[in-house]
């Protein structure tokens, strides 16, 4: 076995194609070749260099099937490019793809796509509904949204590389077992306040009236959090939306 070195002109280059991760996705392989294509700039510090035995058989090894979050593969990469590089036993390398799969791919989804894609998207829709223009708008979407992605891939390059095959422990974090829920309440405030903001812009309301509106979405948004799931959200909402234009169409 050896011991394993990453030079920082590598792991760059592994992180900028981790943002090409997606674009080989097939049916077949789903993400797998772009996890071998991540890591190729590492597996050329095996014995015997690009186009050797070694080489080849890595390649080969890490572009069978993989199906995870594309930005938690990142951990995978990093974990399997050690694998790789310590001369791993093939059998326990292809155990750990196999196992990783699942948890990378639950983890990211409830993260990303459930909790701070919307976050950010909510975020967007209040500086609308303050009467910022398109370009702020799309702006503060497009920077709080990949401020986070790009974090989270070099986060997650960087942690499995350290911990290589062992990285199961950085995944049962706290961050990622109370981080999800925790920003999905932020989103459904954020939503009660933006979503009556938003149709108070629509409309026209002048600032009083948009902040009389924004009082009422953030007081709304703060009982839907205080009673927790005791109170069906879709019957608030309609609520919440029904007062808003009401008072939005009496202060106009």
């Amino acid at each position: 076995m050896i011991t394993p070195w990453l030079p920082f002109r590598t792991r760059v280059a592994m992180l900028a194609r981790l943002m090409t991760l997606q674009g080989s996705y097939n049916y077949e392989t789903m993400i797998g070749n772009g996890v071998a294509f991540a890591m190729e700039p590492a597996l050329r510090l095996l014995p015997g260099g690009r186009g050797g035995d070694a080489y080849r058989e890595a390649m080969a090894r890490q572009s069978r099937y993989f199906n995870a979050h594309p930005y938690f593969a990142a951990v995978a990469v990093g974990a399997l490019a050690r694998a790789e590089l310590s001369l791993e036993a093939p059998e326990r390398i292809e155990r750990f793809r196999t196992a990783s799969c699942g948890p990378l791919g639950s983890v990211g989804d409830r993260l990303v796509w459930a909790a701070w894609l919307p976050l950010c998207s909510l975020f967007a829709l209040s500086a609308y509904g303050f009467g910022a223009p398109a370009l702020a708008v799309v702006s503060l979407f497009l920077v709080s949204y990949n401020a986070g992605h790009f974090a989270l891939r070099i986060w997650a390059l960087n942690v499995g590389w350290r911990d290589g095959l062992g990285v199961a422990s950085a995944l049962a974090a706290p961050i990622f077992r109370t981080g999800p829920a925790t920003l999905t309440r932020v989103a459904a405030f954020a939503a009660g306040v933006a979503l009556p903001m938003v149709i108070a812009n629509a409309v026209g309301v002048r600032f009083t009236g948009v902040a009389v509106i924004a009082l009422v979405g953030g007081l709304g948004a703060t009982v839907l959090l205080l009673l927790n799931g005791r109170l069906a959200g879709w019957r608030s909402a309609i609520w919440l939306l029904a007062a808003s234009t009401v008072a939005a169409m009496v202060i106009r």
